[in-house]
């Protein structure tokens, strides 16, 4: 099986507070740093050898994982000194890799959550004889996402940014994320300075006449840019809808880790994960939401596809719905967050002194 790189440089902003301490692909999922779950799942697909282009908080990666052999990975970190793009960064890493020329190279978007079948990609990249192949995935609004659209055979006939009109919407075929280069396209890729493979190097290669094969992949797929979307995929691992050989325990309603506390009378449910050494408070409800090490929720919360960041503390009977609340934040009792409202690690919010919602 080829080997592959990882893009884990991005600062996660759209994410922040969860980012501000912690690169986004290192964000728990599911128990695990989310990193963690591509990791695996390339492992299980039979590739061996990864290199993460980092960037932003580099140092975290490598004394969490090491050389990769917990894994049955043999891992290797290059640290952009300035942000290069997701072109810039592939090709920053070519000095790491082993293939030959003409030997496919698989490169992922470190916050993808897809149950793409990766050795297919890689089969239908060498049986097509494609100079890069492209997962692309089908989803029912592409006005957030740049259009692919292919002929009958999936050959790639144009990169069309986020439409603006209905007119412009050709297909509903979106890059998912996930590519196969075949090593001789990456080192032809400008070393030094930013690229982008989206706005540059794609376009630059069809113009070229270079084959580019899409492959339409309807499992699984999520983009986990925003805060709602990764709780909604940290509960989809924990609930078996997406797939992980990193989820560490069963899947079902709930996971709850090590050291966690719950109370007596309380329900956890829709993929909740609860993180270790957490205490979860009597007769709360936590729904569909990611509870991280060492949070305290108390007596009669409600706690609804929301984060509650590590060493957090959510007083009795406050409700969030939609929430994220920042690392080592305290909301007192019955305050009221909701939809999309987010808290700053760190910050103090008294007893009873809030109803806020990002709809206001």
């Amino acid at each position: 099986m080829t080997e592959a790189i990882l893009l884990v440089g991005g600062k996660g902003t759209r994410l922040r507070p969860l980012t501000v301490h912690t690169p986004k692909p290192m964000v728990p999922a599911a128990g695990v740093p989310f990193l963690t779950h591509q990791l695996a799942r390339a492992r299980a697909a039979g590739v061996e050898h990864i290199v993460l282009a980092t960037s932003y908080l580099a140092e975290v990666f490598e004394p969490h994982f090491g050389d990769g052999s917990a894994l049955g990975l043999h891992l290797e970190y290059v640290t952009e000194d300035e942000p290069l793009g997701t072109g810039g960064a592939i090709r920053n890493v070519a000095s790491r890799l082993t293939s030959a020329p003409g030997e496919p190279v698989l490169i992922f978007n470190g916050d993808i959550l897809t149950g793409l079948d990766i050795r297919a990609l890689v089969d239908n990249h060498r049986t097509t004889g494609a100079d890069v192949s492209l997962h692309l995935t089908r989803v029912a609004d592409p006005r957030a996402f740049g259009l692919v659209p292919t002929d009958p055979s999936g050959r790639v006939t144009a990169f069309l940014e986020k439409p603006q009109t209905p007119e412009e919407i050709v297909t509903d075929q979106i890059n998912a994320g996930a590519y196969v280069f075949n090593r001789s396209v990456i080192d032809g890729i400008p070393a030094g300075r930013p690229v982008s493979v989206e706005r540059e190097t794609f376009p630059g290669l069809l113009a070229a006449g270079a084959h580019l094969q899409g492959m339409v992949d309807s499992t699984y797929w999520l983009d986990l840019g925003t805060p709602q979307a990764f709780v909604r995929g940290s509960a989809d691992l924990v609930l078996g809808r997406a797939p992980s050989p990193a989820v560490p325990g069963r899947r079902g309603e709930r996971l709850v880790l090590e050291g966690a506390v719950v109370g007596d009378g309380t329900k956890l449910t829709g993929g909740t994960c609860i993180g270790a050494g957490a205490r979860i408070g009597a007769d709360a409800t936590i729904d569909g939401s990611l509870v991280l090490d060492g949070a305290v929720v108390e007596d009669g919360a409600v706690v609804r596809d929301s984060l509650v960041g590590t060493g957090a503390t959510i007083g009795a009977r406050t409700v969030l719905d939609g929430a994220v609340i920042g690392d080592g934040a305290t909301v007192g009792a019955d305050n009221e967050l909701l939809h999309g409202a987010r808290v700053w690690c760190s910050a103090r919010i008294p007893a009873a002194s809030l109803r806020f919602s990002s709809d206001q």
